[in-house]
């Protein structure tokens, strides 16, 4: 039986990454060895999309929020950086944060039923 889903982020500077989810985002975390961090991450859900025609798939990670105006401001508070505008999508409203040392996440907030409370 399937118990969880074990997301990795890949990073440069992982280090940064981890103090940066650690310390800024609040994630509470348990130390792997060594100071390996694994994380607990936020509740979730699993979407399959199409493709482009031209690709063989992928994935992305998108963290959820109840008020994406409250949450920007709340993160920028913390010196988060945004690297896109607040877009309307059909789907919610939608942006991107950097994450020190590991590219970004998208961050929305839903307009669809959401199944991660199920």
């Amino acid at each position: 039986m399937i118990t969880g889903a074990h997301t990795i982020i890949y990073a440069s500077d992982p280090e940064a990454a981890r103090a940066f989810l650690r310390d800024v985002l609040g994630f509470p975390h348990v130390d792997a060895g060594a100071g390996w961090l694994v994380f607990k991450a936020p509740p979730a859900e699993l979407a399959v999309h199409p493709a482009d025609p031209h690709a063989t798939g992928g994935s992305d990670l998108f963290l959820m929020c109840d008020d994406l105006a409250a949450t920007v401001a709340d993160l920028k508070a913390k010196g988060v950086e945004f690297t896109t505008d607040v877009t309307e999508q059909r789907w919610g409203l939608v942006t991107t944060l950097a994450v020190p040392g590991a590219g970004t996440l998208g961050l929305y907030q839903p307009k669809h039923d959401t199944a991660y409370d199920l």
